[in-house]
């Protein structure tokens, strides 16, 4: 006789999820652990498939644009679950989320219970109602829906202890800071130099300074705070594409570049390795911090595999363009294992050699002097703040703001 597997329920896939992302260290107190294993997901995502919706790595879409891009879903649980921890939603406190789903908005609701307050905006009709319905239909009817531009927050009923920010943001637009109360938190997508990183911030004054940050992925801002990034196309033939993804307005000579491209590269390499699956995020965030004229090189598979460029990334890797030289970021392996990477730079150029040589110097001062230390800092400033009121570091001129990162070194 032979015994039928157990079928996964939603109460055992929850369960499980709950487990994955509290060993790895997404999760990491009682009270988030509690309330994601005791909220359903699926009411919130009709139709999709229930291994989909507890798979901690996998958002699901909602809605589409006319050209087939994301423009609302429900964000994947391990980004959820470390916003819920960058943001500690505290029982009675007041809630604002910009970008409306119905599941974060849950999670808020019992986490402020049983006297807080949630508020969530979106600018899509279509998405609020939808967010509405799914809300009501959960038993979260306590829950206001808004339906208007997040860029403006919801005046009528700030002030707020805490604003969570679930869709990209390139800039922190003042109605957030002034809606937020004296020591109020942030916890918001923010795009710098072409990077987003989930940052949680706090009220301290005119200003707001970082507490922690996450890599992650969101769809894009609409309405008055849109500015989406720029890509152009250096090598276009069809499925061979290679790119710049510009932001914040940056240009580049792209005929020099194409031209650029072109060329024979030439490689630096570093010394420092890496392991196959050890992240490198610090590494990108201290690149774009450190160097003039950061951007991002993006290319297909294809284009990597015909001898194009030697990186492939739909996101981008680190690269650096000097007039009409550009140099990116890669790897090779670095044993005979392929279990670790030599860290180092193709350039392409009339000076390919000095702008390889120059992002991999920063290479090793990130390992030197970076490398497992805490990270970087974020300030955000009102646009206008004299330099001499801003921290050391990277300044990036925004059109609210003058975000600053800085890095503390090792200890």
């Amino acid at each position: 006789m032979t015994t039928e597997p157990a079928r996964e329920t939603p109460e055992t896939l929850r369960a499980a999820m709950v487990a994955a992302l509290r060993e790895d260290g997404t999760i990491r107190t009682a009270r988030i652990a509690k309330t994601m294993g005791r909220v359903p997901r699926e009411p919130f995502v009709p139709g999709a498939q229930i291994a989909d919706v507890y798979d901690p790595e996998r958002a699901v879409v909602t809605k589409r644009d006319k050209d087939g891009l994301a423009i609302s879903s429900v964000s994947a649980a391990r980004i959820q679950a470390f916003m819920l921890e960058q943001a500690d939603p505290r029982p009675g406190e007041n809630v604002l989320e910009i970008g409306s789903g119905g599941m974060f908005a849950a999670y808020l609701a019992e986490l402020v219970a049983p006297d807080g307050a949630v508020t969530t905006v979106d600018i899509d009709p279509e998405v609020t109602s939808r967010a509405r319905r799914l809300l009501d239909d959960a038993g979260y009817e306590h829950v206001r829906v808004v339906t208007a531009d997040g860029a403006f927050g919801v005046p009528e009923h700030a002030p707020f202890d805490l604003v969570v920010v679930t869709v990209g943001a390139p800039d922190i637009p003042p109605a957030w800071t002034r809606q937020l109360l004296p020591d109020g938190r942030i916890v918001v997508p923010l795009r710098v130099r072409g990077l987003t990183r989930s940052v949680a911030l706090v009220r301290a004054g005119d200003h707001l300074v970082s507490t922690g940050y996450e890599l992650c992925g969101f769809v894009p801002m609409q309405g008055a705070a849109e500015n989406r990034e720029h890509l152009v196309l250096l090598h276009d033939e069809p499925g061979e594409e290679v790119g710049l993804r510009l932001d914040d307005g940056d240009q580049v000579d792209v005929a020099a570049l194409r031209a650029a491209l072109a060329m024979p590269h030439q490689a630096v390499w570093s010394g420092v390795t890496v392991g196959g699956e050890e992240p490198i995020d610090d590494l990108d965030l201290w690149l774009a911090t450190a160097l003039d004229g950061h951007t991002r090189l993006t290319a297909t598979p294809a284009a990597r595999a015909k001898g194009i460029v030697a990186s492939a990334s739909p996101l981008g890797v680190a690269t650096v363009v000097v007039g009409g030289t550009l140099a990116y970021r890669t790897v090779r392996p670095a044993d005979e294992t392929r279990t670790r990477f030599e860290l180092g730079a193709y350039g392409h150029g009339p000076a390919a050699g000095a702008a390889a040589g120059r992002l991999v110097h920063e290479i090793r001062v990130w390992d030197q002097e970076h490398r497992g230390g805490p990270g970087a800092q974020f300030e955000v400033h009102p646009a206008g703040t004299p330099d001499d009121r801003l921290p050391a570091g990277r300044v990036v001129d925004k059109t609210h703001t003058r975000i600053t990162i800085s890095w503390p070194g090792k200890s």
